[in-house]
């Protein structure tokens, strides 16, 4: 296993077995908050994989990740977001198949992690919130009405209120909801490994065609003005 240690707090990499590329956030002192070069180096070691499953998850159930950190600058938390668009789409553009396990809150950034894997899986402590209304960004709307519906989107976007786990997996933000969801996403992850050659990449590549990148990038040229100032309701 591969602690890699940054301000923001590590995360640690390691393979359950030959086909699976685990990541976990493992900071919980700041419920997995994303620091800029945490997310930086989570984008190329995503890039770098190139056959077999990514599992994204947390060492701990109390948190999946919180987001940007809410005590960096506002300048640092601007850069974070550009990184973290640059994050999303190199997990869309990934030809593994990206598992998220949810235990705990996902918020944010955390949140859009989840979003741009390719299946979540979660216990029933997730939950998930899209503060950006706050911020004045309009966070998660690239994805969300494609998985959700453009109207429960709406409601979870504007709002920004939370969405808990029985929510979640009834409107489709959740794929699969068990008590031992990190022992059911590496079930998963096996089965998936097993697949030939390419076919995870196809059917990834089929998904993108209904034209998620190109919300994704909107969203990202919206968010590059954001100064990274926070909403009194963050």
């Amino acid at each position: 296993m591969t602690e890699r240690q940054f301000t923001s707090g590590p995360y640690v990499v390691d393979n359950p077995s030959s086909a699976v590329n685990r990541f976990r956030f493992s900071h919980l002192a700041s419920r997995n908050s994303l620091g800029l070069d945490l997310v930086r180096q989570l984008k190329d070691d995503l890039s770098s994989i190139t056959e077999g499953v990514v599992v994204i998850g947390s060492t701990h159930a109390e948190a999946f990740s919180s987001g940007a950190d809410v005590k960096l600058a506002d300048a640092e938390r601007a850069e974070i977001s550009r990184a973290l668009y640059d994050l999303y789409e190199t997990m869309l553009l990934s030809p593994c198949p990206i598992l998220a396990v949810i235990e705990g809150p996902a918020v944010g950034g955390g949140a859009q992690i989840a979003l741009a894997s390719d299946m979540r899986i979660a216990g029933s402590g997730a939950g998930f919130r899209f503060p950006g209304v706050h911020h004045g960004v309009p966070i998660g709307m690239w994805a969300l009405p494609e998985i959700v519906g453009r109207g429960r989107a709406l409601d979870i976007c504007l709002t920004a209120r939370w969405v808990d786990a029985p929510e979640a997996h009834a409107i489709g933000l959740i794929d699969r909801l068990c008590v031992d969801p990190m022992a059911e996403a590496l079930d998963v992850a096996t089965g998936l490994g097993q697949s030939p050659n390419g076919a995870a990449a196809s059917i990834k590549m089929s998904s993108n065609a209904s034209g998620i990148l190109s919300r994704l990038r909107a969203e990202a040229s919206e968010c590059e003005a954001w100064s990274g100032a926070l909403g009194s309701q963050a």
